[in-house]
Formats: C-alpha cells, structure tokens, sequence
C-alpha cells in the first residue's frame, strides 16, 4: 500500500466517521412531531362553523350487509364535528312494526350542532305483505327525490367554501347531503336510476354527496361515484332469528 492510498482510506474514514456524527442528532427528532397532528393526542374542541378544504366527491354505500346508513351518519357526524353543515334526507324508511317510534340516531342528530334530518319514507316496505301500499311508497319515494334535487339547488347557490351556519336551512345550503336508502329505492323502481345520475353530475363541485341503500350493485353509478363500497354480509344475527335491536339497529 503506498503512503497516498493510506492518505486516500484515511480521509474516507475520515468523512465516514464525520457522516455518522451527524446521524445520531437527525435521529433523535421524533418522526411523530413531521406528522399533521405534530405527535400530539387529540383533543376535543368547541364546534364554530367552519367550511371543508376537500369535500365534492360522490360516495355510494351498497350490499347486503349491516352498516351503509351506520357508516354515512358516522360520516355525517364526524363532519359536523369539525364545524361542517350535513344534512340527511331518508328515503323508505318511514317506521315498521318491527321498530319502535323512537329512533336513537334521531336523537343524537337533534343534539348535534350543525347535523339536521328528514324523512320522507311510507310506513312498511316496499314489495312487502305488510299492509303498506307500494302506489303509496311510489309516491313518496318520488317526493322525496324532488326533495333531494331542491337539497342540491340550495347548496349550488351557496358558498360552500365558507362557514354556513350550524342552525341554517338545508335549503340554504350544506357541505354534506347524505341521501339515505335512495339507492334502495332505485333498486326498487320508485327512483330512475338516471336520474340519479343527473342529480350526482349536477352537484355543485364542493358538495359531498352520499348515497346508501339498495342490495344489488348499482353499476349506473360507475364513473359517476368518486366512492363505491360494498358492504358485504358474512354472518347477520337476522338470519338466526333475531329481530331489529335498539341501540343498534334503531
């Protein structure tokens, strides 16, 4: 080895050993603290109106499973947790012997600030011997979806990139309009499903809309929804025999 490779292996050790000084400092830095939250727990916070930064997609929530109307009213108050307007139209489900009058989610949307709700269902199912009439199920359905398009005009005349107030109209306007069961009713042939369609392509781009419901797959919705998930049953306590449950089902 001559005296200039030693020099050579020297001077790389030399900036080896300078290189790994330097590690240590980078890496006592918590990786948690370059995080939105910077490492901290969250904590709960007053609720002031506030307006999305991200919202405008379409979801759709389908499938033969429990948890689509769970899952977008979890959506919803979550929204409205942060200081968002949601409000949720219910198709179909306007009472049935195997619930009570009351419903739970009712409930905790009434003392939520900035969540409202309606519903426009007939008592009964739809195609069920439950002495309900499906004309009368039509009819509301129907209804309803006229609701549903005024629900969409209001929020495309309002500024949904601002704060709307928590105690506003719907028909004013909201950042989040979760149409419940409408897929159902679509499934059922009480709503076209193109118009549907239209009423997702005619959104206003910062509204976040939410479609539940309906057991078969709603293909029209393909390229329209920003969202399809298909919440699939595996195992139900229905199917045992058990009927619907308060707290859980209602």
């Amino acid at each position: 080895m001559t005296h200039d490779d030693t020099t050579d292996s020297d001077g790389d050790a030399d900036a080896d050993a300078s290189t790994e000084s330097e590690s240590p400092a980078e890496s006592d830095e918590d990786p948690a603290a370059r995080t939105p939250g910077g490492g901290d727990a969250p904590e709960p916070e007053p609720i002031e109106p506030a307006a999305p930064e991200a919202f405008g997609l379409v979801q759709a929530w389908w499938g033969d499973g429990k948890g689509k109307t769970t899952a977008a009213m979890g959506m919803g108050f979550r929204a409205a947790g942060h200081g968002y307007r949601v409000h949720m139209l219910q198709f179909m489900k306007g009472g049935a012997d195997s619930v009570e009058g009351v419903r739970g989610e009712y409930n905790a949307i009434a003392a939520m600030p900035g969540f409202s709700y309606e519903n426009a269902g007939h008592y009964g199912w739809h195609g069920l011997l439950d002495g309900s009439a499906d004309d009368e199920h039509e009819a509301k359905a129907s209804a309803a979806f006229s609701r549903a398009e005024e629900l969409v005009a209001g929020a495309a005349d309002a500024d949904l990139t601002a704060p709307l107030p928590l105690d506003g109209d719907p028909d004013d306007g909201v950042h989040m309009l979760l149409l419940d069961e409408v897929l159902y009713a679509a499934d059922r042939g009480l709503v076209d499903p193109d118009e549907v369609v239209a009423l997702a392509e005619s959104k206003p781009d910062d509204l976040e809309l939410v479609l539940t419901g309906s057991h078969a797959e709603p293909d029209y919705l393909d390229g329209v929804a920003d969202l399809i998930t298909n919440v699939r049953k595996q195992t139900h306590p229905f199917d045992a025999g058990h009927r619907a449950r308060r707290g859980t089902e209602y």
